[in-house]
């Protein structure tokens, strides 16, 4: 059954025979043939700093250490790409859907939401770009001081490094979806095992081992459940409620940027990835039917910019949407080429069927 944002719905994409993140699923296959990667990139030459301490020696120190962590003191525990992940997760086995093929191409999508949720990149601001659809916009590297997380610093390196390209035509590099040999190296590899990797060290999942008919593999359960209930609530709360108040928390800090954005980005993000369907599985048939037409809506306006006029989806669902999203745009009307990415990979999103 298609949706009215584009993207069909496969019901019980977390059932299923599994398959593990480990695996090469993200169109990752070890024959193909590699080109040379893009050229590295140089960090800067580390500053140093001075300060007194107590017996009148200098104790020097890095300033980016400090700026570093508080920058990450406000940001979420999880990045975007690891929160539909571990909705995609099940919660014992520790695998995917074996079914489920649009997870990694929405998984490099979240990757550039991330960087321009992070202030990294933001469309190029020049006049002209408006004649062109969203998706096909160029983005450029803003601000090239690293994350601290893998796969964001790895993605932001080859932007900065490389010409500049659309946002479509990034998603599809990264995602190896390109016959131009020469751009191969740009695929981000072994995404999804490198994303449940950095969950176990963050301590919400944990490694085992499982036998699969002729061979082991490497599986990931829960090891601790806050997270994803924690996500599962947030879901059901923009999807079901007439008036959505985001709590704050560890996974979503109170004096964080784009509170609501965010997680409207994290909602349609699980959508094309197949994965939303996990975290209302508590809801009754109608309840969800109305849940996947209030996800459609938020789709088809969020792909747009400026964001759509919100009165209220579904029912009267999310009717105060519309007032805090205006507001949180107004309060960072610097950062609008930035969000202007976020809607780019949206729309992106809305057309995931034909790009598979």
């Amino acid at each position: 059954m298609a949706s009215a944002g584009g993207l069909t719905r496969r019901r019980g994409a977390g059932g299923g025979v599994g398959a593990s993140a480990s695996t090469g699923e993200d169109g990752e296959d070890a024959s193909r043939v590699s080109s040379p990667a893009p050229k590295p990139y140089n960090d800067r030459a580390p500053e140093t700093s001075y300060t007194g301490g107590e017996n009148g020696h200098k104790i020097a120190f890095d300033p980016r250490d400090i700026s570093e962590s508080e920058e990450r003191s406000k940001q979420p525990k999880l990045t975007l790409m690891e929160e539909v992940l571990l909705m995609g997760l099940k919660d014992k086995q520790g695998y995917l859907s074996f079914w489920n093929d649009n997870i990694s191409y929405a998984l490099r999508g979240c990757i550039v939401i991330e960087l321009a949720f992070r202030g990294r990149v933001s469309m190029q601001k020049d006049s002209s770009r408006r004649r062109f659809p969203l998706a096909d916009r160029v983005i450029e590297v803003i601000d090239d001081n690293l994350t601290g997380e893998v796969l964001l610093d790895e993605a932001l390196k080859m932007m900065k490094s490389s010409e500049k390209m659309s946002v479509s035509s990034w998603i599809d590099l990264m995602s190896g979806e390109t016959w131009n040999l020469m751009k191969i190296g740009y695929q981000l590899k072994q995404v999804r095992e490198r994303l449940a990797k950095g969950l176990v060290d963050k301590g919400i999942l944990r490694t085992e081992k499982r036998n699969f008919l002729l061979f082991d593999m490497a599986t990931h359960p829960v090891a601790d459940g806050g997270a994803k209930d924690e996500i599962r609530r947030r879901v059901r709360n923009v999807l079901t409620n007439r008036t959505v108040v985001l709590p704050p928390s560890q996974f979503l800090p109170e004096d964080m940027e784009f509170r609501y954005i965010r997680t409207i980005a994290m909602v349609c993000a699980a959508y094309a990835a197949n994965v939303l369907e996990n975290a209302l599985a508590t809801l009754g048939h109608e309840a969800r039917e109305r849940a996947f037409a209030q996800v459609d809506e938020l789709l088809a306006e969020y792909s747009q910019w400026p964001f759509g006029k919100r009165t209220g989806g579904a029912q009267g669902i999310g009717a105060n949407l519309g007032q805090v999203i205006t507001d949180e745009v107004n309060k960072n009307n610097d950062r609008e080429l930035q969000l202007e990415v976020v809607a780019a990979c949206l729309s992106v999103f809305t057309r995931l069927d034909s790009l598979l």
